[in-house]
């Protein structure tokens, strides 16, 4: 059984992993940003953890199997709600999918029994969809301002706005 401090660092950790990434894909003006990696990120922990035996009983074959086809269909649920707008550059709802997702990994947790990660990852949740979506528009912000030029004339030539990856 780990610690309280361990289990924080470790979805603290995954968090901010996803936000780093995340931060990078909005200062690329991609689809996906802080709070999109950052809940993949903390989903990803939460459901490692719950498959390892974070549980005092730990988690035994058929459990398993049932994470592995929660994960598959909750993937298969979240993409009905990413829609794409006009642009082919403008697409909706990736930060709900991923919260859908990250709402099965807490109740994947639950299911084994996990209160503690459940606990963290809720405040987590929380925070990211809360502080995410500010730092989300800031480096929009910044990006507009730096490319704001560029921007007009890519859109005018119908180009569009988005970089290469």
């Amino acid at each position: 059984m780990i610690t309280s401090s361990d289990l924080c660092l470790r979805l603290g950790a995954s968090v901010a992993a996803g936000m780093v990434v995340g931060i990078n894909r909005e200062m690329h003006a991609k689809p996906v940003g802080v709070r999109t990696l950052g809940l993949v990120g903390l989903g990803s922990a939460l459901v490692t953890m719950a498959g390892s035996g974070f549980s005092a009983e730990g988690v035994d074959a058929n459990a398993s199997r049932a994470i592995q086809g929660i994960v598959t269909g909750i993937g298969f649920l979240g993409a009905g709600v990413i829609v794409k707008g006009g642009s082919k550059f403008h697409v909706h709802g990736m930060t709900t999918a991923a919260a859908i997702w990250v709402t099965a990994a807490l109740g994947i947790s639950c299911g084994v029994g996990a209160y503690l990660p459940v606990a963290v990852g809720v405040v987590l949740l929380l925070l990211l969809l809360g502080i995410g979506g500010r730092l989300d528009r800031i480096i929009d912000a910044r990006g507009m301002r730096k490319h704001g030029k560029d921007t007009e004339k890519a859109e005018a030539s119908g180009q569009g706005s988005v970089a290469p990856d």
